[in-house]
């Protein structure tokens, strides 16, 4: 790989630079960000899903190839697939970046209430609006 560095939009736990940090991955860059036409669901793990009207929020992060690939190598998380999307900053702008999604959404049985409620909690201390915040659900 390279030193090559990328915008990557994460919109699951990933969000936190502790969680990054803990995996040995140093971002560079953070923005809080959101996407258009991609709801969040949250199964076993978290993806986002195409839907048209919906809007996700997460935050983009610079890192290398190789720190992606260290995130997305780790046990569990190798069945994401990268994809491009448009990320649109909360400060203004937008750019082209790269996220991590399950080839296929996770089925209504699936639940991850734990996941969920760590989830609220990120996005709470990174004062992502209230009304996305209370809406993530299991």
């Amino acid at each position: 790989m390279t030193d090559r560095r990328i915008d990557g939009f994460f919109y699951g736990l990933f969000m936190d630079r502790d969680v990054l940090r803990e995996s040995q991955v140093v971002p560079a860059n953070p923005r809080r960000a959101f996407v258009d036409g991609y709801r969040l669901r949250i199964g076993l793990r978290a993806t986002l899903v195409p839907t048209p009207g919906a809007r996700s929020y997460g935050m983009v992060f610079t890192l290398t190839d190789d720190e992606l690939d260290k995130l997305y190598n780790a046990p569990g998380l190798e069945i994401y697939r990268p994809e491009s999307v448009l990320a649109h900053s909360l400060e203004g702008g937008s750019f082209p970046a790269l996220c991590y999604n399950l080839p296929e959404a996770p089925g209504p049985d699936e639940l991850n209430t734990e996941y969920a409620a760590r989830l609220r909690a990120v996005l709470s201390k990174l004062e992502f609006p209230p009304e996305y915040v209370a809406s993530i659900t299991e």
